[in-house]
């Protein structure tokens, strides 16, 4: 007996609800409801395996609307296999309660050793989906670090290095392009040290106008200037015996760079408006998408400061470097925005991916997450589909719009890449003239022996209406 297994069966009809829970009360540990509101009230009670649903419920009298349960049932309990029953013989029934993700529908009456069956069957199913998701969060959790996420040479190598500096009092410099998770490093290097107990301040230097960015590191006294009727701690203070973080260090001006490289070189500090010298034990990180060293070259940055900050560099890797980690950071923005949004799990289809994997990511890692929320909202089923994706990306396939195309390292097929990306835009352009391969021509510049020669090279004369 599959006693752990629990199945709801939702029927108002109490002769057939107790005839099926009594059939499947052998093999299942069944609960039964008779109405919409006790069906979502179990399953939210207690964890549920499958619910067999009726889609002709009639509480009170009045027909209700099944696939208003199907669909809040879907919402609830992501996890939990849906099979519907319904006397309404109509095809178009069937296909629309699958469409909103029941596993299967069966009409009334129906073979009770087919419907076990399909029970067996969508358990089976639900049990591989669940050691799938149990698989992807262990590959998750066994390349990420402190919430990076990675798998490849170059994250491998980050994560390398944030173990061996954490714990080492000396100034941290990160370079990388904006978007490549500087904070998050930063944030990483704390809580590995021996500092984690203590504070982590962040600081974003030019989100700061620069008459602020002083009193905001350093504090001021009462009567300082104009306003400061009360004395305020400065940054500095507030991340005594933890760790600062100065992200776009680069745009400090010169007078701020010159009190900072004090405080680097003394440990210590005045407020603005202040006589009392305070001392302070902070770990400095700092971070930069531009080159310091240019900087310095330009008079914008002081090479003494930058020589101080520059003890352990560590650059930071774009998303375009480092693409094998694409799939593990689509899944778990996929999981995070579901959740968030209280969704279904959802996942991505192969011809998204492709486009994701393609595209450039000049925002990389921020630029995706930014994308993924996107998808998750855009998307109504539990699949991201090519059409859910912003067009600068579902049409990167197009005329090179999202950068230069990159060549893995492992090397392509020249032919082959090519067969594909002429199928591709011959695909596009027949979709976009529902299959008149004379409009679609003309989009394609091309002679109607031409595309016809195409139709039959790359079998796409079935899929299209054979008009023109």
């Amino acid at each position: 007996m599959n006693s752990e297994r629990r199945i709801l069966v939702v029927e108002d009809d109490s002769l057939l609800r107790e005839q099926l829970c009594l059939a499947l009360s052998g093999q299942y540990a069944v609960a039964e409801a008779g109405d919409p509101d006790s069906a979502l009230a179990q399953v939210s009670q207690a964890p549920t395996d499958l619910v067999l649903l009726d889609l002709q419920l009639r509480p009170n009298g009045t027909p209700d609307d099944g696939f208003a349960v199907l669909r809040e049932l879907r919402r609830r309990v992501a996890d939990t296999v849906v099979i519907v029953m319904t006397g309404d013989p109509h095809y178009e029934t069937r296909m629309r309660a699958i469409e909103e993700g029941a596993y299967d529908c069966f009409l009334k009456p129906f073979d009770l050793t087919e419907l076990q069956l399909v029970l067996r069957r969508s358990l089976e199913r639900l049990d591989l989906e669940r050691e799938n998701r149990r698989l992807k969060e262990q590959v998750i959790q066994q390349f990420s670090f402190q919430n990076l996420i990675g798998c490849s040479p170059a994250m491998v190598r980050v994560f390398e290095t944030i173990r061996r500096f954490a714990d080492s009092p000396a100034t941290v410099l990160l370079m990388g392009e904006s978007g490549t998770g500087k904070e998050l490093v930063a944030r990483a290097l704390h809580f590995q040290s021996g500092r984690r107990d203590a504070p982590f301040v962040a600081v974003h230097c030019s989100a700061l106008p620069e008459t602020l960015i002083e009193t905001e590191l350093f504090g001021h006294e009462k009567g300082a200037f104009t306003g400061a009727v009360t004395a305020r701690e400065g940054r500095f203070e507030m991340a005594h015996r933890g760790t600062l973080f100065l992200d776009e260090v680069g745009t400090l001006n010169l007078n701020v760079q010159t009190k900072l490289l004090r405080v680097l070189d003394e440990r210590q500090f005045e407020r603005i408006g202040g006589r009392k010298t305070i001392e302070v034990d902070v770990r400095l990180i700092a971070a930069s998408n531009e080159d310091l060293d240019t900087l310095v070259g330009q008079g914008r940055f002081r090479d003494d400061l930058f020589f101080r900050l520059n003890v352990l560099p560590l650059r930071l890797p774009a998303l375009r470097e480092r693409k094998e980690d694409i799939p593990l950071l689509v899944n778990h923005f996929l999981r995070f925005f579901s959740e968030q949004g209280k969704l279904p799990a959802k996942s991505v289809t192969p011809e998204a991916l492709n486009l994701l994997l393609a595209f450039s990511w000049r925002g990389n890692v921020r630029e995706l997450e930014n994308v993924i929320q996107r998808a998750v909202l855009m998307a109504d089923g539990e699949t991201i589909q090519v059409e859910h994706l912003p067009p600068h990306i579902s049409g990167a396939l197009g005329p090179i719009s999202s950068g230069r195309p990159l060549v893995p390292a492992s090397g392509l097929d020249w032919a082959e890449e090519v067969a594909r990306y002429e199928k591709e835009l011959l695909k596009a352009a027949l979709a976009q003239t529902r299959g008149v391969k004379t409009e679609a021509a003309k989009l394609l510049h091309l002679s109607k022996e031409q595309i016809k020669y195409l139709c039959r090279k790359y079998e796409l004369e079935g899929n299209f209406s054979p008009e023109g």
